[in-house]
């Protein structure tokens, strides 16, 4: 290992060599990662057969989709064009029909993963167990890019990792590497942090601080490939706030040596770490609702999964081959650095024929920001790169056609809040202009029952599913407190809902007129918030839900089915700085509201880890399913 700091030398001939702030790394090891050509499709892998079984999922979660959309549309018409459709009813069917196609496609994905969950036991659900009879060939980076984060609790959280590796066959091949983008005064504890604790590991720990963070996360990322990716078959990229355990990083490489033809896999991972109320009400819906949604997503992307940047293990060949990313042309938000660098990595490496895979890992985790306004900064930062995809849809030639869905997915997310808005201002405008009388509008009882099925019916799946498995059960602290916390996600959605519309409202018109997002480090903890700071940052939901309630009076409709929307708008200060609360969430931890069952790190008995790879058996037609046969 050697030590280093200051300028640096390196770079092609002729160019200025990176500012390094201070670094500890073993020898270099350079492998080429080609900037890539978005223009021309590559030709340089072979064919890929047509996978039938894997497109006859993906029509039938279409066709599940669209069936109660076509129901919901033919209702609509039924009660407001028998005497033709006028220019407002227009644009209310414009709006309404995607918005209610959106929430069906969700639906669809939640009960095929409910029914996957609960009756498969065929091909597809299959709990995949790798036998470590032959030991790990390949050497793993595991990367912990960290930008100004509290590096006491980087540490903690890598020992954590580094101990339960050396409980597994294969742990030796395992090396860890700190890639910082902090500023120097962060940079300078990181130092001494790192050297008065560096000794205390068993495997090598390397760290490396960048002076200047080109290109943020995947320059980072980029920088370490093009340094030291020539002396490492697979890189484990996690975040500041990841733990993966020993057991499932092993698996994931032994899954790497069975399958050469696989790039990428992308775990699940699991919410942990809850201090306040509201990461405590969102960790236990993470856990008790996610499982559902992405088995089902798993269940129909098959080889065509999606990268989230982080607790995923990748073949750094591969990836210095494919996903060599371009700064693009043009100003903010589409031109620049790709900010949402992870799907667009994804959706490269499936263009050079390179197998994508999501699986169900127990012992993958994450944290979630403490409040609604962190949540807020963090999603303002995914709405810029989401949107930024938009043009890439069709400007990268030879791109999947699931990883191009994939992309306008991820974009279309953040245009349903501006279109949800829209739609009640139509309502209201039009009742004020006398395009309608005020109640006719209003989607009829059988409609309004078909909406709360499709909103609601994936968390009551989710729960059935959970009742089942009496361990399950048992850690959400039994049937009465899950149904507790169930009733209580209900009203907290319902409330919440209105103040995520608005606010990724104003944060997508503020990004298309050309205001960036800072990048900065996250907030990952916090007490508490001021009410006049929480007033002042909410003040626009303030003003709208008064708008929208003097429209309602106003155009004369009926204010009932306003009451969430206003309620929660109103409200929004107050839910932000109550919900930020330590306090709040100890009372409810103590009550038992949003138990969920401690992960193996912190009630130390570390539990064989449950690797259930739903993605990896997709071809019923033969006798053996694994990954190689879903292609």
């Amino acid at each position: 290992m050697k030590a280093s700091g200051g300028m640096q030398a390196g770079g092609k001939a002729g160019e200025t060599a990176p500012v390094r702030g201070f670094e500890m790394v073993p020898a270099e090891m350079p492998l080429a990662m080609p900037e890539q050509d978005f223009s021309a499709t590559p030709r340089d892998f072979p064919p890929r057969p047509l996978n039938i079984d894997q497109w006859a999922r993906r029509i039938l979660v279409v066709l599940l989709a669209l069936l109660p959309a076509s129901m919901a549309a033919h209702e609509m018409r039924r009660s407001i064009g028998l005497d033709g459709i006028s220019a407002w009813e227009g644009v209310y069917l414009a709006l309404f029909i995607p918005l209610f196609a959106w929430i069906a496609f969700g639906f669809a994905t939640s009960l095929i993963g409910f029914l996957i969950l609960t009756m498969g036991k065929g091909a597809g659900v299959r709990r995949h167990r790798v036998q470590f009879a032959t030991p790990l060939k390949g050497r793993t980076a595991v990367l912990l890019p960290v930008c100004n984060e509290d590096f006491q609790e980087v540490l903690g959280r890598l020992s954590v990792m580094e101990r339960s590796l050396t409980r597994v066959m294969g742990g030796e091949r395992f090396e860890f590497f700190i890639l910082s983008d902090s500023n120097p005064a962060n940079g300078e504890i990181e130092r001494q942090a790192y050297l008065d604790i560096r000794k205390s590991f068993s495997r090598p720990v390397h760290y490396r601080r960048r002076a200047l963070n080109t290109g943020r996360k995947p320059g980072n990322i980029a920088e370490w490939v093009q340094r030291f990716g020539g002396g490492y078959d697979y890189m484990i990229v996690l975040d500041a706030d990841s733990v993966m355990s020993g057991q499932t990083m092993a698996r994931l490489a032994a899954d790497m040596e069975r399958h050469p033809h696989v790039g990428l896999i992308q775990t699940v991972p699991t919410v942990v770490g809850a201090s306040t109320f509201f990461a405590r009400w969102q960790q236990f819906a993470s856990r008790l609702f996610g499982p559902i949604s992405a088995a089902g997503m798993i269940w129909w992307a098959g080889s065509e999964g999606m990268f989230w940047g982080h607790n995923a293990i990748l073949r750094t060949k591969a990836f210095a081959q494919s996903c060599g990313l371009p700064e693009l042309p043009g100003r903010a938000p589409f031109g620049g650095h790709i900010m949402s660098h992870d799907m667009i990595e994804a959706a490269l490496l499936r263009r050079r024929g390179w197998d994508v895979h999501m699986v169900m890992a127990d012992d993958s985790f994450e944290e979630f920001p403490p409040s609604l306004p962190d949540l807020a900064t963090r999603d303002r930062r995914w709405c810029q790169g989401n949107i930024q995809h938009v043009p890439l849809i069709s400007r990268i030639k030879g791109m999947h056609p699931v990883s191009r869905f994939q992309l306008l997915v991820g974009a279309s997310a953040y245009c349903t809040s501006p279109l949800w808005l829209a739609l009640m201002l139509v309502v209201l405008g039009g009742a004020l202009a006398g395009a309608w009388p005020p109640s006719a509008i209003l989607p009829s009882g059988g409609l309004l029952a078909l909406t709360a099925v499709l909103l609601f019916g994936p968390k009551l799946l989710a729960m059935l599913w959970a009742m089942a498995d009496p361990a399950r059960r048992i850690g959400f602290g039994g049937a009465a407190r899950m149904s507790r916390g169930l009733a209580a996600d209900i009203l907290l959605s319902i409330l919440m809902a209105p103040v995520s519309m608005l606010t990724q409202t104003i944060n997508l018109f503020g990004i298309l007129m050309g205001r960036k997002s800072a990048w900065n480090g996250q907030t990952r903890d916090r007490d508490g918030m001021a009410m006049a700071s929480a007033v002042w940052l909410f003040k626009y939901h303030i003003m709208l839900g008064g708008a929208l309630t003097a429209l309602a009076l106003k155009a004369g409709t009926s204010i009932g089915w306003m009451i969430p929307v206003v309620a929660g708008l109103l409200l929004a200060p107050f839910l932000a700085a109550l919900t930020a609360r330590k306090d709040l969430g100890q009372k409810a931890a103590q009550s038992g509201l949003f138990q969920v069952a401690e992960p193996w790190w912190r009630t130390q008995s570390y539990r064989a880890s449950r690797y259930r790879q739903l993605s990896l058996d997709n071809a019923p037609i033969r006798p053996s399913s694994n990954i190689a046969n879903d292609r």
